[in-house]
């Protein structure tokens, strides 16, 4: 382990002298979010059609596999999704209130040397400003390693919180559990949300959990000596170049240093500022609001769907 580490310091130490002072990057990077479950579940909903399944995997393609652009120089970078051209139709400021749920949307920000991040959020319409302080992850070192593209990475795992609003994050939980918990729910409200589920062909929010922590493993590369990595990841001696937190993959595609086209690396503005607490706190209360209005409704309109 120790000749590990000594030869990590070489070529950390190799990297950093032949970086020049104002250096700048950008490396693409591919997110894709498993629906395994889901489809699994659909498989025994005799409810979908194979027109309804179509329509279904479609629209979760676009909220669960996404493309975003790293920008980043020695201390900061911004961190957002290609931008793509949006489809028409009265669904489209709900498909964007999903994505945005899904990861993707806005601009996030994140200073290593201040250790905080700024990102701007859409929510109903009403724009957030999140500023809050870097997750701090206990990374463990494995010393193993693998090429991604030319570049020799090394593998790191550590436990991280996971973001009440961020429904990346959102297991089917077992048949069984779910069929468990359903039977042990009582009254009108029980019969309104069955029935509602029916008739959508979707889950109900109590067969959805949401865990509090996940287990990711990251690949880093020190020959980038960079502390940074995608989304709100940081903390290794090298630009994170894979993460993977059981259900989503964030791979990068490209990498491209010292190009003659600078960005301004600088945090996004406008919005009410909250922390991300807060955030996750109004995002919870107004989805329970809506499922509870989707409920007396009897399915009909508005309302969550997980798929749709």
């Amino acid at each position: 382990m120790k000749k590990i580490s000594l030869a990590l310091l070489a070529i950390f130490c190799s990297s950093v002298t032949s970086f020049a002072q104002d250096f700048q990057g950008m490396a693409v990077y591919e997110s894709k979010t498993s629906t395994s479950d889901f489809k699994a579940r659909m498989d025994g909903n005799k409810d979908i059609t194979p027109e309804m399944r179509k329509n279904m995997e479609e629209r979760m393609k676009k909220m669960f596999e996404k493309t975003f652009i790293l920008n980043f120089d020695k201390t900061s970078s911004i961190y957002k999704e290609e931008e793509k051209l949006e489809a028409p139709g009265e669904n489209a400021g709900r498909f964007r209130m999903m994505s945005s749920m899904m990861g993707g949307g806005g601009t996030y920000y994140k200073n290593v040397k201040e250790k905080t991040y700024t990102v701007d959020k859409e929510f109903m319409g009403k724009e957030f400003l999140i500023v809050d302080s870097l997750p701090k992850l206990k990374w463990k070192m494995t010393g193993e390693t693998k090429k991604i593209g030319d570049y020799t990475c090394f593998k790191a795992t550590a436990i991280k919180p996971v973001d009440a609003s961020d429904f990346r994050n959102a297991r089917l939980k077992k048949e069984e559990e779910a069929k468990k918990e359903g039977e042990a729910k009582k009254g009108e409200e029980a019969k309104k949300e069955e029935g509602s589920k029916e008739r959508r062909g979707g889950f109900m929010m109590s067969e959805i959990d949401m865990p509090k922590e996940v287990e990711i493993t990251a690949w880093y590369c020190p020959e980038i000596p960079i502390n940074q990595g995608p989304e709100g990841y940081w903390g290794l001696p090298g630009l994170i170049l894979e993460v993977n937190d059981g259900k989503t993959v964030i791979m990068c595609s490209k990498l491209v240093m010292n190009s003659k086209d600078k960005v301004e690396i600088k945090a996004p503005k406008g919005g009410k500022v909250v922390k991300q607490k807060e955030f996750d706190e109004i995002v919870v209360k107004k989805m329970e609001e809506m499922r509870e209005q989707w409920q007396s409704q009897g399915g009909n309109r508005g309302g969550v769907r997980m798929v749709h």
